[in-house]
């Protein structure tokens, strides 16, 4: 096995930094009731503020800073989000609390094109996803760990390597992952001169086991591959979802595009994952807290592709349509990106020797991209009604899927021609010349199960009218048996 590991050191700070495109000085606040900095972005240190200072240290250096309370909640939720993205590189995900993703991407070697491009596939993806973090590869997982996190960007793919990269790592990676040395037994290696893991290999395990130091030889083979080391995996969701916190509220559309990008990434990844494509999504704003008259207030935009895609351009598209219809109500505070049903999407049939390069058309984007700009209602189509009646032939439909657009089902249209141009309302006419009457009559009674105000018993003919177009008029059969043209021939 090999195993990919991603170490998000700055997770705290990263789960609110990935929502903004700004470079406002951030820091996040520990718990109360302290509050001091527990980590601060690149400006903010560049302010001389760093993490340990009290929040009011932190006002008094940078007066503009922007101050959020950790959220291990946010910090959970990412990681969950981050395995899901992950999926579209490796089925073997497994989640390695509180900062670490572990991918066993052995089998997704040859996909990628080996192991180097392999990981930078990963690292350039994960910086479209919005976080930024420190990989390793190693043929097992906790060695994987300590080198992401003392050692990034080292790739060890056999075992023979693998003791002369781990032997240069500080003691203090003990204390690091899964049933991790207690801080007693650190500092009795620390205390006898063990600097680095090489000291403590060269230790009698009999003499550690005494010292109640078990969990040192434990990690140690497990990391050096002499006993195995199973994970758990982690089972992405079947319905997507995730949240993006806003670092400050906001009302500014680009702004909001650009945590639209990051949530769209995380969505790509679950699809590719699965192989499939989505129909639409919903994009949720929910607005600033506190604010009046929009306390807990969220507006849920439905995007219809128009068609069955994973094509984040595409959904990209259609949201900005939606966010810049009407202007916001108020500042959001937060994004939220919710699909489900996802759909096994077939790749496109393409010809050898297409014309355009296989450029071509699509009807179902430009129906959606009119939709969000001009509404849901305001986008319909025609279909053939079963009814005898002309003014009832027809009906507004909503427009089908692609897939759906098929002749079967339709009602039959009748053999006698019927006009492309037809009257809201029968405009009165004189009687016409029997030489202009071309066609007819065709008898059309129907219409008594609505009741009598929509029952019609005319008598239709093709006529031609004075100035030599073609014409549909009727006879009313009752009295006064009045002439009306109904229609136009193109």
């Amino acid at each position: 096995m090999l195993w990919c590991a991603l170490v998000l050191p700055d997770l705290a700070l990263q789960v609110f930094t990935r929502g903004r495109s700004d470079a406002a000085p951030l820091a996040i606040l520990g718990p109360r009731p302290q509050l001091r900095v527990v980590a601060a972005d690149p400006t903010a240190m560049a302010c001389g503020v760093a993490p340990g200072i009290s929040r009011a240290s932190a006002l008094a250096l940078a007066p503009g800073l922007h101050l959020q309370e950790r959220t291990p909640a946010l910090e959970d939720a990412a990681l969950i989000d981050i395995a899901t993205w992950a999926g579209r590189f490796t089925s073997s995900i497994s989640l390695d609390p509180p900062d670490t993703l572990l991918l066993e991407i052995q089998a997704s070697l040859r996909l990628f094109g080996g192991l180097a491009p392999l990981c930078a596939a990963i690292a350039e993806n994960l910086e479209e996803l919005g976080f930024a973090g420190q990989l390793a590869v190693a043929p097992t997982p906790l060695a994987a760990r300590w080198l992401a996190r003392c050692a990034p960007g080292s790739l060890i793919d056999s075992n023979a390597s693998l003791a002369v990269a781990l032997d240069p790592l500080p003691v203090a990676v003990l204390g690091d992952g899964h049933d991790a040395a207690t801080p007693a037994s650190l500092d009795l290696l620390t205390g006898i001169g063990a600097h680095v893991l090489a000291d403590v290999r060269r230790l009698p395990r009999s003499g550690l086991a005494r010292r109640h130091a078990r969990a040192v030889t434990a990690q140690l083979d497990r990391a050096y591959a002499r006993v195995p080391d199973p994970r758990p995996w982690f089972v992405p969701p079947e319905r997507y979802a995730a949240r993006l916190p806003l670092p400050a509220p906001t009302d500014q559309v680009d702004t909001l595009l650009f945590g639209v990008r990051r949530l769209l990434t995380g969505l790509s990844g679950w699809l590719d994952a699965r192989q499939a494509g989505l129909e639409r999504f919903t994009l949720v704003l929910e607005y600033e807290r506190h604010r009046q008259g929009h306390e807990g207030r969220e507006e849920p935009h439905e995007i219809v592709l128009g068609a069955l895609s994973r094509d984040m351009a595409r959904c990209q598209l259609l949201a900005r349509e939606h966010l810049t219809r009407s202007p916001l109500p108020a500042p959001v505070d937060a994004l939220r990106l919710e699909a489900d049903a996802p759909r096994l999407l077939t790749p496109p049939r393409s010809d050898l020797f297409d014309g355009d390069d296989g450029r071509q058309g699509d009807p179902g984007l430009l129906l959606a991209t009119l939709r969000a700009r001009l509404g849901h209602d305001a986008v319909r189509c025609l279909a053939a009604h079963p009814d005898h009646r002309p003014e009832r032939a027809w009906r507004w439909i909503d427009p089908p899927p692609e897939r759906n657009v098929t002749p079967a089902g339709l009602p039959d249209l009748p053999s006698s021609p019927r006009p492309l141009w037809l009257l809201a309302t029968p405009r009165p006419i004189a009687r016409p010349a029997t030489e202009n009457l071309l066609a007819g009559p065709e008898r059309i009674e129907a219409g008594w199960w609505d009741g009598p105000e929509a029952t019609v018993n005319r008598d239709y003919f093709v006529a031609r009218s004075h100035d030599d177009s073609l014409v549909w008029i009727f006879q009313e059969r009752q009295p006064p048996h009045g002439w009306f043209v109904h229609g136009y021939f193109s």
